[in-house]
């Protein structure tokens, strides 16, 4: 497989992921042109995505989604949910129940915690395998448990919590909402998930949706630099990761 974040932040989220012939987006919260320009430049043809996956309807996810479809025309797997809120811009769906079979991809998910309806993706190509976890406050221990020794986690990792509560700019009422069950992952928090579920396997971990004043990537990186034989990077707003082969 390989893989690349697109964007990944507070303003926009979106992550490409291939295996031989089958492409596909998680989220599209960036523009269209933005998306188009990004796939372009690692060369794929935007006409190519098969399908994208959906991770919950907040507009840092879904910005681009109704232009993008209507261009290329790729089917989109999503809730019901999810679905109840995008049906006016959504023609070709199926709704998730059950892991999806894209030729050998494979791409299963599970509940997530946050203030809208919200889910994560584990996507394996046989024996390789990523997690895909934003936007949660945190994680079930049974999902957890689904998410050890995987290839490759792409997980959030929002915010420094001395940052967000030092921050002028942030009613207290919104703090609280970042900080809570139904919010977003610390820097910590990531850290001691991650640090419970990487295993032998684990070659590459993508810290993701950080947030621009609440956050720093040298504070996040801070948090693994004990780690060894892992490669850690953090995944930007507006810059592509590149492609990560796995």
């Amino acid at each position: 497989m390989k893989v690349a974040v697109l964007a990944s932040g507070s303003k926009g989220n979106s992550t490409y992921i291939e295996s031989n012939n089958t492409k596909i987006l998680i989220d599209i919260g960036m523009s269209n042109l933005y998306i188009e320009k990004k796939l372009v430049c690692l060369g794929i043809n935007p006409n190519d995505i098969n399908c994208v996956f959906i991770t919950h309807t907040h507009t840092d996810h879904v910005a681009g989604l109704k232009v993008f479809i209507k261009k290329h025309n790729p089917k989109v797997y999503l809730t019901s949910k999810m679905y109840d809120e995008l049906r006016d811009i959504i023609n070709d769906y199926e709704i998730l129940e059950d892991k999806v079979i894209l030729n050998n991809l494979v791409v299963d998910f599970f509940k997530t915690s946050h203030d809208t309806d919200s889910v994560g993706y584990i996507i394996s190509d046989n024996e390789k395998e990523i997690v895909y976890v934003t936007d949660t406050g945190y994680i079930n221990f049974k999902n957890l448990k689904r998410l050890n020794n995987k290839d490759l986690y792409i997980f959030e990792s929002n915010h420094d919590i001395e940052m967000l509560m030092n921050n002028p700019n942030y009613p207290y009422q919104i703090k609280q909402r970042i900080l809570g069950d139904k919010g977003h992952l610390s820097n910590n928090q990531c850290k001691d998930y991650l640090n419970k579920i990487i295993g032998n396997k684990t070659k590459y971990i993508v810290l993701a949706h950080l947030s621009e004043q609440n956050n720093d990537p040298t504070l996040a990186l801070n948090n693994f630099k004990d780690l060894e034989n892992i490669k850690i990077m953090v995944a930007s707003q507006n810059e592509s990761t590149g492609l990560i082969e796995v």
